[in-house]
């Protein structure tokens, strides 16, 4: 049925009838699944005061909001859900363990340390793996994120537990909470002499998200302060109540630095992991997994380490990884020992993908490089067309040439050492909030170092280079960077980055200005004087009146003039700067000769408030 002309243009009515659509999908995908020109669409977006182009990537709002208007109830597919849709395209399913119950075998529990910054997260996996890692991290917090396997021995049987080491840093939300995600067991570590600290309950309430157990590591018992019952009370507010006080939490007194327990920690962890979960999983079947961290390595190229979460890895197998495909070449474990194949709950660095992936991509085993290479660009297609829809803004037509003149904008090329790291910058900048008159934008982020290309970009579109953890490849780099004008700022912990980004947009801002009053006066009487128009004698009532500051005249109490200011001020027959309260005057207003009396002159000045 046609649908009555907008604007004269004429498009199917949907009467109600449900579209799914992909994230960042366009006006020509909209057009295809209901039988329309899509060029007929534009001119409806364009009468509905929105400028997008046929091909253009659109935001959620855009098309729902096309969608009402043609009647259309439009579902937009989560990347989750589009992404299970491409597989099934593929025939392939992904995260379930295939086979009968007899083939799924125990495999050891994965385990996220989480905890407050300074409590001893990364003090403690030296610890466990007895390797100095604090020493190489700058100001002693962790930047990356790691996954390592140990083994101890639990009533006489050798056990063997995957930890994840996830960073200690506020603005790692979300490396955190994609951790507790892909981990059974969450280790809650608490400083016996600090206590629980919001990044604590942060941490706590992420576990708890996620629906995995809990054990705490009371850590720093040695020190002088140390009160591990304090932190026992203070978890079971929060509903983490200890085994020994009638819960089902275990708490192990421990000391990182001293080495202290951390046997009776790992001990806590395989009861934990025996008691709660059945971690099973079959190692028969093609891999699955997560990547937990990736980076460029300048001889070797992408290097990923993943975690095999069912399955078994093999050197060899084509894998992909988000947008990253390619034939697993080689793999290593935590020492840099050469491994040939990689079972469930085992954490590996594999080399071979085309691409870095983000941390947090699952990886899958598939037949060939063929369709490994298809699946892999039709992700990174979906990938950068909801990447364009979110950063492409939706300009109407009735603001446009407001936006044009007042709407500022800070854009940023990230690039870093990991794309763990990256993502979490990028996470943390996103969340800066300094209203609506200024935009973030990051045009770009990448792994490796600050390329030509990346100088390039930043020129065409007035850009800032963060680098982090990395630094400008070669002196032509560098060379170029100057001459074109283009900044790059280089940091090695992401507080400094957030800080300055922060500043510097705030800076963008036009300054806000506020009223503050200087005075009042009182008209008590009224001249007329052929020179100067209507003078009002007055008596100032409070404050300052000023010469030239601004005025606004009040009768009984309602604004008569606003906006004017103090033409003329006398004290008897003398001109006068200012006059304070208690004293009379002359003033005339600007351009104003209605004074009555009874009149009250209100004087006031705009002042630049301080932004917070």
């Amino acid at each position: 049925m046609q649908a009555p002309s907008i604007g004269g243009v004429r498009v199917p009515r949907g009467g109600g009838q449900t579209v799914q659509l992909r994230r960042g999908a366009s006006l020509t995908d909209f057009a295809e699944k209901i039988g329309a020109d899509a060029a007929s669409l534009v001119q409806v977006m364009f009468h509905l005061g929105e400028m997008v182009t046929a091909t253009q990537s659109v935001t959620d709002e855009t098309l729902q909001l096309l969608g009402a208007e043609l009647e259309y109830d439009i579902q937009v597919v989560s990347p989750e859900d589009e992404d299970r849709e491409l597989l099934e395209s593929f025939s392939i399913e992904f995260g379930e363990d295939e086979g009968e119950d007899s083939e799924l075998l125990p495999r050891p529990p994965v385990v996220s340390v989480m905890g407050h910054v300074d409590h001893g997260k990364t003090k403690l996996l030296d610890a466990i793996r007895n390797e100095d890692v604090v020493a190489g991290e700058a100001g002693g917090i962790t930047q990356h994120i790691g996954a390592y396997q140990v083994q101890t021995e639990v009533d006489g049987t050798e056990r063997k537990i995957t930890f994840i080491d996830t960073p200690g840093h506020e603005a790692f939300t979300a490396m955190r909470a994609r951790g507790a995600r892909s981990t059974d067991i969450a280790v809650l570590v608490v400083a016996a002499d600090d206590g629980v600290m919001p990044q604590t309950i942060e941490a706590l309430n992420h576990a708890k998200a996620a629906g995995v157990p809990v054990v705490v590591a009371v850590n720093k018992i040695d020190v002088p302060d140390a009160d591990p019952a304090k932190v026992r009370g203070q978890l079971t507010e929060y509903g983490l109540v200890p085994e020994e006080y009638g819960g089902d939490t275990m708490f192990v007194d421990i000391s990182a630095k001293a080495r202290i327990n951390i046997e009776g920690l790992l001990e806590a962890i395989i009861l934990t992991a025996d008691a709660s979960l059945d971690l099973r999983a079959n190692p028969h079947q093609d891999a699955e997994g997560l990547a937990i961290e990736a980076h460029l390595d300048k001889g070797r190229g992408p290097v990923v380490t993943v975690l095999v979460q069912r399955g078994t890895l093999r050197v060899g197998d084509s894998i992909i990884a988000g947008p990253a495909y390619g034939r697993v070449r080689a793999m290593f474990d935590e020492n840099g020992q050469q491994v040939d194949e990689a079972p469930p709950a085992r954490p590996v660095l594999a080399l071979g993908l085309s691409a870095v992936p983000r941390a947090g991509d699952n990886f899958m085993v598939v037949a060939d490089d063929r369709m490994a290479r298809q699946i892999a660009e039709r992700r990174e297609a979906a990938v950068r067309n909801a990447s364009f829809a979110r950063i492409t803004k939706r300009v109407s037509l009735d603001d446009l040439s407001k936006l044009l003149e007042e709407r500022q904008a800070l854009n940023l090329v990230i690039k870093g050492d990991v794309s763990g790291s990256v993502e979490a910058l990028e996470d943390a900048l996103a969340k800066i909030d300094v209203g609506e008159e200024v935009d973030l934008r990051i045009l770009h982020r990448g792994v490796g170092a600050v390329t030509e290309n990346d100088v390039n970009l930043a020129t065409i579109d007035n850009a800032i280079i963060i680098g982090f953890n990395v630094r400008a490849q070669g002196r032509s780099v560098e060379r170029l960077a100057d001459r074109e004008g283009v900044e790059i700022r280089y940091y090695s912990v992401i507080y400094q980055a957030i800080e300055e980004v922060e500043a510097a947009l705030k800076g963008m801002l036009k300054p806000e200005y506020e009223e503050a009053r200087l005075g009042t006066a009182e008209v008590r009487d009224v001249f007329r004087s052929s020179k100067f128009g209507t003078i009002a004698g007055c008596l100032v009532t409070s404050g300052t009146i000023r010469r030239n500051s601004k005025a606004r005249l009040l009768r009984d109490g309602a604004v008569v003039l606003d906006n004017s200011d103090i033409a003329s001020l006398r004290r008897f027959k003398d001109d006068a700067t200012e006059v304070r309260e208690g004293y009379e005057c002359g003033l005339t207003l600007h351009n104003f000769n209605d004074v009555k009396v009874g009149d009250i002159v209100e004087t006031y000045e705009m002042r630049e408030k301080p932004r917070g």
